[in-house]
C-alpha cells in the first residue's frame, strides 16, 4: 500500500513539474515520436494538449521507477525471518 502511495506522490509532482516545463524529457520525446498530429486545443482554457500528454507521460513513467526503487529498497532491508529449528519427535 505505501508503493501506491509513493507512485501517487511522485506521479502528481512530476505532473505538475511537467506542467511547468512542457519539454521535460522523455514525455516531449515519446509525444514526438508518437507522430501525433499538432493542435491548438487547451484544456480548461489554459493547458495545451500537448502539455498535458507530455506531463501524463513523465508522471507514470516516474512513477514507475521511484515505485519499482521503492519496492527493491524496502525489500532489500526488511528483516528477514529466522527459522525455528524443528523439535524431533
Amino acid at each position: 500500500m505505501k508503493g501506491a502511495l509513493v507512485f501517487i506522490a511522485v506521479f502528481a509532482i512530476f505532473l505538475l513539474a511537467t506542467i511547468a516545463y512542457s519539454e521535460l524529457p522523455p514525455g516531449a520525446q515519446i509525444y514526438d515520436s508518437l507522430n501525433l498530429p499538432t493542435t491548438t486545443y487547451q484544456v480548461f482554457d489554459t493547458i495545451p494538449v500537448r502539455t498535458l500528454i507530455n506531463a501524463l507521460f513523465n508522471g507514470v513513467i516516474f512513477g514507475i521507477v521511484a515505485w519499482l526503487i521503492y519496492t527493491i529498497a524496502h525489500r532489500a532491508t526488511k528483516p528477514k525471518a529466522q527459522q525455528q529449528p524443528q523439535q524431533k519427535k
